[in-house]
């Protein structure tokens, strides 16, 4: 990374933000500082929930030896599918751990040879984040960070993040304030997810591979294809190619299944479809998204080539 970056500065003002938290849209003004908790539940300390080499991300973040993944406990936002909800809603199945520990733990990860080291719900605990990555640079950590987020973001807060991360990979999951609304609590959540895109392709550009077609830098996004949702999942794709860029690194998740506290939804209440993931697949197609993840290319030309028999 950038070695002239303030990050003394950076860390500054992500520490002071704590004593009257704003770090993400919920502005829920607490002092975390002083054990004060907000919606997140987290209060000084990050918590750890689990953390190892991964090999279920995508390709370019795996590799051979795993992408270096830190679960952390609590998050901004309150899906009600969320497929960690243990970690997510619970933060007390996890440890607190200071910045000097955290530091630890990336470099642990670097020294199993994972290929980045990939924060897991970050947004919450970022003034943590940028006081171990000081901790760990002095102590010869070289490997890329991975900002793997639900979207949810400020973008005064991905500023702060400038120069320190690499690769970030957000989940844009709703277009529809009525869904972030029911689904996650967060009715202003689309608006907030248009800029954090913005501003995270500002900072690092289309995503690059080095030459063993391993991610060094820039923009990865997924997408959890929900059920019901095309509609969404098609504005979502066409902002992504028509604002962002076709040349993005575009993953449409369909690994959907009921989880969490679903149970006054019954529209989610199901598996997805092969038919609706094919109509997110074919919107890509649409849109001329030029980078899917290598599943979902596979899938999509497998579709068009029967579509032309």
């Amino acid at each position: 990374m950038d070695k002239s970056l303030d990050l003394e500065g950076k860390i500054k003002a992500a520490h002071d933000h704590l004593r009257s938290c704003v770090l993400c849209p919920r502005n829920c003004g607490v002092d975390r500082l002083n054990g004060e908790t907000g919606y997140c539940k987290t209060g000084k300390y990050a918590v750890i929930a689990s953390y190892g080499p991964h090999f279920g991300e995508e390709q370019p973040l795996v590799g051979k030896n795993g992408s270096g993944t830190i679960f952390f406990g609590g998050c901004n936002l309150s899906c009600r599918f969320c497929q960690n909800y243990d970690i997510s809603h619970e933060v007390r199945n996890g440890r607190e751990v200071d910045q000097s520990t955290l530091a630890t733990v990336m470099l642990e990860l670097q020294g199993q040879g994972c290929h980045n080291i990939n924060f897991v719900t970050p947004t919450h605990v970022v003034p943590q984040i940028l006081g171990a990555y000081r901790h760990a640079r002095d102590r010869g950590l070289d490997v890329p960070l991975v900002y793997n987020c639900g979207g949810y973001e400020k973008t005064e807060t991905l500023k702060l993040l400038d120069g320190v991360i690499s690769i970030y990979m957000p989940d844009f999951k709703f277009w529809d304030e009525t869904s972030s609304t029911s689904y996650s609590d967060a009715p202003n959540y689309p608006a907030h997810a248009r800029d954090a895109l913005r501003e995270m392709h500002r900072q690092v550009g289309d995503l690059r591979l080095n030459s063993r077609g391993i991610a060094e830098q820039g923009l990865l996004v997924r997408h959890l294809i929900m059920p019901n949702g095309i509609k969404e999942s098609d504005k979502i794709i066409e902002f992504i190619a028509t604002e962002i860029s076709r040349q993005t690194y575009l993953n449409l998740m369909d690994q959907y299944r009921p989880c969490g506290t679903i149970n006054d939804f019954p529209e989610l209440n199901r598996s997805l479809t092969k038919e609706e993931y094919q109509a997110a697949l074919q919107s890509a197609h649409t849109h001329n998204m030029q980078r899917l993840d290598s599943n979902d290319f596979r899938l999509l030309l497998k579709r068009l080539i029967n579509l032309d028999d």
